[in-house]
């Protein structure tokens, strides 16, 4: 199968998952996975639907749930977007297409280092990498329009609530590191917050401090 058979299969496989939204198909056609899948015996898998081992015991998510996640977080032109955990940064790739600043944090520092490389390579001038503890957000940068969270919270991370603008959207997987969980939606208004729970996902754990190389 040839690179332009492979694409057409990889689309395919996203509007057959439910990701229809003809933005997030675009920057998923632009954004090549196979820049942050590792090479070797992984090498002709990164089209495939599904996830795939990277550095520091992480994965890289398959490209269905990237999709779905970016769907639900609806991210605007003029967006400032929060990721946490960085991973291989293929979504924070992805999320560059459609805002217009992404700011990503990662505990693990060769995860951040490796993903700044690769935003390099592809000139995506308009993402910024910091190595932390994601759990605590970014205080510094906050408030943001929009912040996605690629690891399980056994809930919502109050600080990242707190840094969501009025209007933001925020999305995460809920539920125990040892049981599928709940990818939930969060919409802050002026009185609260509203929940939508998406779909059933499983994600390694949000763990607080930095990572151990």
């Amino acid at each position: 199968m040839n690179n332009a058979e492979r694409l057409m299969q990889f689309l395919f496989a996203l509007r057959s998952h439910g990701v229809t939204d003809s933005r997030v198909l675009e920057a998923m056609e632009k954004i090549d996975r196979a820049a942050f899948t590792p090479g070797g015996i992984f090498a002709d898998r990164a089209y495939d639907d599904m996830p795939l081992p990277i550095s520091c015991g992480q994965t890289i998510s398959q490209p269905s749930v990237v999709g779905i996640m970016t769907q639900a977080l609806n991210v605007q032109p003029r967006d400032k977007v929060l990721e946490v955990g960085t991973g291989s940064g293929y979504q924070a790739a992805i999320l560059s297409q459609l805002a217009r600043r992404v700011y990503t944090v990662d505990r693990y520092s060769q995860l951040v280092r490796d993903a700044r490389a690769v935003f390099d390579a592809m000139d995506l001038t308009n993402v910024t990498t910091f190595t932390a503890d994601g759990s605590f957000g970014l205080p510094d940068q906050a408030p943001f329009d929009r912040i996605i969270v690629t690891a399980a919270a056994e809930d919502p991370p109050g600080p990242l609530m707190a840094q969501l603008k009025v209007g933001g959207i925020m999305v995460v997987p809920v539920g125990q590191s040892d049981a599928v969980q709940s990818l939930i939606r969060v919409t802050r208004h002026a009185a609260g917050y509203d929940y939508d729970e998406l779909r059933p996902v499983r994600f390694v754990p949000l763990l607080e401090g930095l990572g151990r190389e």
